[in-house]
């Protein structure tokens, strides 16, 4: 066996190190979390192996701004996420993060925390200040030296945000807060239109990784610079190749009967003649052609114009509240990473950031606290790429057996509705934590015949279950009018529950003619062995398909 020399303890110490981080990284990309956050980042994602961080968190950027700081005796906001809805509240485990930060973190973070505590008020703005706090030390744990992070917000706790990320990251680590034009025009009540969301950008530190972009010119620019035109309809602009004031100098010589300080050698004057790239103004003078199409365009600047918010007509939409547009995490993306690199997202929603990293060749991490957003994402890797979980990736958190999903249904029934849902492919239907229980958990559609779909409801049970559950979901089918009804249980059906199924009859579909039980019975253990709810060919999801694309093969040209 072959022994590599190492010449001293300290370069030992440090191969160990790299062996162990880029194990450790092969491990756990590319991987989705089912969890908390800030639980999966301590157990899950070791020190300095992040190239790249965005995070965007839940919050309800409608509320009225005041509300976020009624007392808990007063009216409080809700989170935009259910699953979050209790964390931005002050509670126990809220004073216990806090507890936390001032016993371990350090002084300049701790006298931030404590400087908010007093002038915000114990609140629900205070309460989101933790709990981000706590979660942003994390993640600059994880960071790489070389690491960026960037963070999403909206004008109502930003400017309380990037003093906390200067505590955390250090103020001299700020690089831009950069402005997104998320929609148009329009009126808001008593104020100046509000049509921005805010991303801070923060660096690791000084060595951070960096590839600057460029983003198309106004139509205003070019109709004003690039107003000359070739006979064949290239555009471009007038620049000059005189080196007089510049900086560096530059090249004496006579050109045509002129001399001059030229900014390039008489060579590259030559060759620039011969292709046509040079013109000349009246009174002779060489002027540089610098044609539009051979132009990078605009670098970046820190306010983002010409990247549109989703809207009802555009393709990507998939309809989750908060989805960002690709072309906004492949523009983070591609300047702050390079290929191979690890980014992660740690509010991953419906995943843009996990799709946007896999088409531009880096590994991802994924994590959210929702089974509705890991099956979400799932289905568009499957869309867009073609990626199955375990062969292509791997999903960390969800249940694989009967004793999972029961500690799931224990933990929080709402999450196990959720997942058993992903199971079949249905959306979970409203919000059953705040309205009334209308006896249907999800829904899906079957094409009944080539020009009409009809609903197909589920309903998840995680307790005892009899043949009057049966019964009362024969009624919610009529009442909703629905083709057929999917009743999911933990534990297996009796045998009069199984009758009463059968009594309720069957649909028969316009679209083959054939019939198919009104109300279908499945266990957890059915659909772990694969079965699906039939006729499964006619079943179409309530989510809406990504488009298809494939990876970059190489890196965007810009």
């Amino acid at each position: 066996m072959y022994h590599y020399p190492v010449k001293s303890m300290k370069q030992g110490i440090m191969i160990i190190v790299f062996i162990k981080r880029l194990w450790y990284t092969c491990l756990m990309t590319n991987t989705l979390y089912y969890g908390d956050n800030l639980k999966v980042l301590r157990e899950h994602i070791p020190d300095e192996s992040v190239d790249l961080i965005y995070l965007d968190p839940p919050f309800n950027s409608k509320a009225d701004y005041n509300i976020l700081f009624k007392e808990p005796s007063g009216v409080s906001s809700d989170a935009q996420v259910t699953a979050f809805e209790d964390t931005w509240h002050w509670t126990q485990e809220t004073e216990s993060a806090f507890k936390e930060i001032v016993e371990t973190e350090p002084v300049a973070v701790v006298e931030m925390m404590r400087a908010f505590r007093q002038f915000v008020g114990m609140n629900d703005m205070m309460a989101y200040l933790t709990m981000m706090c706590i979660r942003l030390v994390e993640l600059r744990r994880v960071l790489k030296d070389t690491g960026s992070i960037y963070l999403h917000c909206d004008p109502t706790a930003s400017h309380y945000l990037k003093i906390l990320m200067d505590a955390i990251f250090g103020k001299n680590n700020f690089r831009n807060e950069l402005i997104w034009k998320r929609t148009s025009g329009h009126s808001d009540a008593k104020r100046f239109g509000n049509i921005h969301d805010i991303i801070l950008f923060y660096a690791k530190d000084d060595n951070s990784k960096w590839q600057q972009i460029y983003q198309e010119y106004d139509k205003s620019y070019t109709e004003q610079y690039y107003r000359y035109s070739d006979p064949d309809g290239r555009k471009w602009m007038s620049d000059n190749l005189g080196a007089a004031g510049l900086l560096g100098g530059g090249y004496t010589y006579e050109w045509k009967g002129i001399t001059r300080l030229w900014r390039c050698p008489i060579e590259t004057m030559e060759r620039l003649d011969n292709e046509g790239k040079i013109f000349y103004t009246k009174n002779g003078i060489p002027r540089f052609k610098r044609y539009l199409d051979e132009s990078k365009g605009l670098s970046c600047q820190d306010m983002w114009t010409d990247i549109e918010a989703l809207r009802s007509w555009h393709a990507e939409r998939l309809g989750y509240p908060t989805q960002k547009p690709i072309a906004l995490l492949e523009r983070i993306i591609s300047a702050s990473s390079n290929e191979g690199d690890v980014v992660l997202d740690p509010f991953c929603g419906c995943g843009t950031t996990v799709t946007a990293a896999q088409k531009l060749n880096r590994q991802w991490i994924g994590i959210d606290v929702t089974h509705l957003a890991i099956n979400l994402i799932k289905g568009r890797l499957k869309d867009m790429y073609d990626l199955k979980p375990k062969d292509d990736y791997t999903v960390t958190g969800e249940p694989e057996d009967l004793a999972g999903a029961m500690e799931l249904a224990s933990q929080n029934r709402y999450q196990f509705q959720w997942w058993a849902l992903s199971l079949i492919d249905f959306r979970p239907y409203g919000d059953k934590k705040k309205g009334k229980d209308t006896g249907i958990d999800g829904y899906s559609y079957i094409m009944d015949s080539k020009n009409d779909y009809r609903k197909v409801i589920a309903q998840i049970k995680s307790g005892q279950v009899g043949v009057k559950d049966i019964r009362d979901f024969g009624h919610v089918i009529d009442r909703e009018q629905a083709a057929m009804g999917v009743f999911i249980t933990l534990n297996a059906p009796t045998k009069d529950m199984t009758k009463e199924a059968a009594g309720k009859g069957v649909f028969t579909s316009a679209f083959n003619g054939k019939d198919y039980p009104c109300i279908q019975i499945f266990t957890i253990e059915d659909l772990f062995a694969g079965k699906q709810p039939q006729p499964e060919s006619l079943m179409v999801s309530a989510y809406k398909k990504a488009e298809s694309v494939k990876p970059a093969q190489e890196k965007l040209g810009f």
